[in-house]
């Protein structure tokens, strides 16, 4: 049987931890993208990992290149290129710099891999992939946005450190933008069906709430010259393989709302079903005032966004 074909566009710390993950998970052959002055970089990336695999055991191709048309009849398509916060930026900062980036790459991707599944991680994130979106003129089911994935993960390891019990029991769900007004779904949270609200103070929760709201920053702050990478990774790699095992997963994230949660022409991070065609449906549930009023914050948040791209 034929290996599924990956690409990774852009080959610094995320692409290259995705290429790796892709590798010790025989998802499939990968090529990593980047601009030619990086391309030497990219290709010793690809060799290196290769020359791991008789270590690991798997089969799998890796390779780099500048060259986009090496991308040509991707499956899954991972889009990491841009520019990474640095300390005292928001994500908004990098609008106007990775919006030329993206144009690049939905080009690229429209003529020669126009069938993959294209999941987006560049910053600001909701933006970026509403702008990939309306570019590339790609079906709504095959581009999403590397969201709640990464959101909920950071919630559930704040809530496994603070009850100090298994991080794998834990269950949550993070909604809206991937930023400072995403929402964190307090009432969802249990630790293995246990809620939160009965192992943790009102006092705990809200600070668990506040640091995932803030997690991005703080890594920010702490890595000094870059953003997360290692969680982010991980994140896309959890996407990309319900799509390429037809897992039917519900993963939080960035999808286009065409009146789910009374949202329409917006990606935002909600309850995705991602499965063997893409994003194949978003579940709603009733929401409490007072997460109605969260969500129709984050909404106007990601809206402001978005009116800047211009498109």
């Amino acid at each position: 049987m034929k290996r599924k074909k990956i690409a990774v566009v852009g080959g610094g710390q995320i692409g290259g931890i995705l290429a790796l993950l892709v590798a010790q998970k025989e998802l499939g052959d990968l090529v990593i993208l980047d601009i030619p002055d990086k391309e030497n970089f990219i290709k010793g990336k690809a060799l290196d990992i290769m020359q791991m695999r008789p270590n690991d055991g798997v089969d799998v191709a890796l390779s780099g290149n500048s060259d986009f048309s090496a991308m040509e009849g991707s499956d899954v398509v991972l889009v990491t290129a841009g520019m990474p916060r640095k300390p005292g930026m928001s994500r908004d900062d990098l609008l106007n710099i990775n919006l030329n980036i993206i144009r690049n790459v939905a080009d690229q991707v429209k003529q020669h891999a126009p069938n993959a599944l294209v999941i987006i991680t560049t910053n600001p994130l909701d933006a970026m992939v509403y702008a990939f979106y309306k570019l590339s003129g790609l079906p709504k089911a095959q581009v999403v946005g590397m969201a709640g994935a990464l959101d909920g993960a950071r919630f559930r390891t704040f809530i496994a450190m603070e009850t100090e019990l298994s991080v794998q029991d834990v269950s949550c769900l993070v909604m809206g933008g991937h930023g400072p007004s995403m929402v964190p779904l307090v009432r969802t949270a249990t630790v293995g069906g246990v809620p939160i609200t009965d192992l943790l103070s009102a006092e705990q929760i809200q600070a668990i709430v506040k640091r995932t709201q803030d997690a991005g920053t703080e890594l920010v702050k702490l890595y000094e010259t870059g953003s997360a990478y290692f969680s982010t990774a991980s994140a896309v790699i959890e996407m990309a393989e319900a799509y390429l095992k037809d897992k039917q997963r519900v993963i939080p994230s960035a999808a286009l709302c065409e009146g789910e949660y009374g949202v329409n022409g917006l990606f935002l991070g909600v309850p995705a079903v991602i499965g063997g065609t893409g994003v194949e449906r978003i579940l709603e549930f009733e929401l409490s005032s007072e997460e109605r009023e969260m969500l129709d914050a984050t909404v106007a948040a990601v809206s402001k966004t978005v009116e800047e791209t211009g498109l």
